[in-house]
């Protein structure tokens, strides 16, 4: 046999062929050591990997399916690198877009892995074969999230346009807060919607990586399926009582199918938390009944905590909202017995500004407030078991003196399409969030 032709084999391969800057050797001292159980999963309020407890440290990079395609606005060579710097880093977990709805959106990302004559998108599932290969050959984990609740990647809304031709722009004038979510929850309520949801996520949960041969429901690269970006039933609440059946209906259904399909990968959902229940903690605790882990997101700026061009004078209310936020969800995730992740935690840059020479002094302050709490609650034998920073924007920069993405641009960056370049992502170039980061990775690690 071709020792190249073996999973491993063709994954160090894809390593060199991408540009990375991890030598062959260095990344079979990383592989998963063979007939260990590299999958993660769940033991109450922790994690397990090989066999003992297992904790991440974690980015948020959803772009990394079109890094990885061959395609014109694809870059292997990038993808490689950015996955080096993050694994410096000390990062182990990267939460990654596996779902585009391709449709009249206005700031939709494009091209989408769907459109609404139900094809799939080869170019870019090859795209997430090689993204998923990469990160294996780095022993890193990815959370792949299927749709969206919002519009920078098509998500609900598309798909109920591709069921009912009607749609409607988030942050319209025309169709003010919060039209847009609670117009998009509809979605639950949808029966040929939601099929079309679900074929979907039986499509490539069944999917085998074109680079390694390995099928997707089999790679323990896979730490969990998520059913969406930031799932609301709606926010007015009206809107959400009349919802809410077919809310928790799509989630058990889902829920279902991925572990009938991958019986040995977790589930989440990826609910922001009581925020996306105007406060409810019922509706979060019965949202995650059958889901394997919670998740808290916390976004201090675009909650109207903190003031971007005044943080200075608005830091320290904003923080104790945060740290209640957070204090929150250990509790809840304490109460439903399961682990906590915190999965997205942004703050802008110092006044307000987008480019990577702009001071991060304020974000600094909350992420050693964020990682502070995760810390804590692993001395106290707490349910936080990881954290995902939004976002790494790694090299790439906007070409564009207005810091807005245009069609056609191929600067990837955490910051989507719909947000202002540089807004929340990390640079390359940011060093002192960096030392935060792999400080906390050093702290936060599994003993070995």
């Amino acid at each position: 046999m071709n020792p190249n032709d073996t999973p491993l084999g063709r994954r160090m391969f894809l390593a060199g062929a991408a540009g990375s800057i991890v030598a062959p050797a260095a990344l079979a001292g990383i592989a998963p050591a063979p007939g260990r159980d590299a999958f993660v999963r769940r033991s109450g309020t922790s994690f397990v990997r090989h066999g003992k407890p297992w904790r991440l440290t974690g980015a948020n990079a959803w772009y990394l399916a079109w890094l990885g395609s061959a395609a014109s606005y694809g870059n292997r060579a990038r993808l490689g690198r950015e996955l080096d710097r993050l694994r410096a880093l000390g990062v182990t977990n990267v939460r990654l877009l596996a779902g585009a709805e391709e449709g009249p959106l206005k700031n939709a990302v494009t091209p989408g892995f769907l459109n609404r004559a139900g094809t799939l998108n080869q170019d870019l599932l090859v795209g997430l074969d090689h993204a998923l290969a990469e990160l294996a050959v780095r022993d890193m984990t990815g959370v792949l999230y299927l749709t969206n609740n919002w519009e920078w990647s098509g998500g609900m809304m598309t798909l109920l346009w591709y069921e009912t031709g009607q749609y409607i722009d988030n942050n319209d004038p025309a169709y003010p807060w919060p039209d847009f979510p609670d117009r998009g929850s509809a979605f639950y309520a949808n029966a040929a919607a939601v099929r079309r949801n679900l074929n979907y996520v039986r499509a490539l949960v069944s999917r085998v990586n074109s680079v390694t041969g390995i099928r997707y429901a089999d790679d323990p690269t896979i730490m969990s399926w998520q059913l969406c970006n930031e799932p609301r039933p709606g926010v007015r609440p009206e809107v959400m009582k009349a919802i809410l059946p077919a809310y928790y209906n799509w989630i058990n259904t889902s829920a279902r199918l991925i572990r009938s399909l991958a019986p040995k990968h977790l589930v989440s959902l990826g609910m922001e938390g009581t925020i996306a229940t105007n406060g409810s903690e019922e509706i979060v605790l019965k949202a995650h009944e059958n889901i394997d882990y919670m998740t808290a997101h916390v976004w201090p700026l675009n909650w109207g905590w903190v003031d971007d061009k005044n943080l200075a004078g608005t830091w320290q209310a904003g923080a104790e909202k945060v740290e209640a936020y957070v204090d929150t969800h250990v509790r809840l995730a304490a109460t439903a017995g399961k682990p906590l992740v915190i999965e997205e935690f942004g703050f802008p840059r110092d006044d307000g500004r987008f480019g990577q020479e702009a001071g991060t002094s304020f974000r600094e302050k909350y992420y050693r407030l964020i990682y502070g709490a995760a810390e804590r609650s692993l001395a106290q034998g707490g349910p936080v078991a990881g954290t995902n920073f939004w976002a790494w924007n790694g090299e790439a920069r906007t070409p564009h003196a207005d810091y807005r993405f245009q069609p056609g641009d191929a600067q990837f960056m955490g910051d989507p399409p719909h947000e202002p370049q540089g807004w929340y992502g990390n640079f390359d170039s940011d060093t002192a969030i960096q030392a935060i980061i792999r400080d906390h990775a050093k702290r936060f690690a599994t003993p070995a």
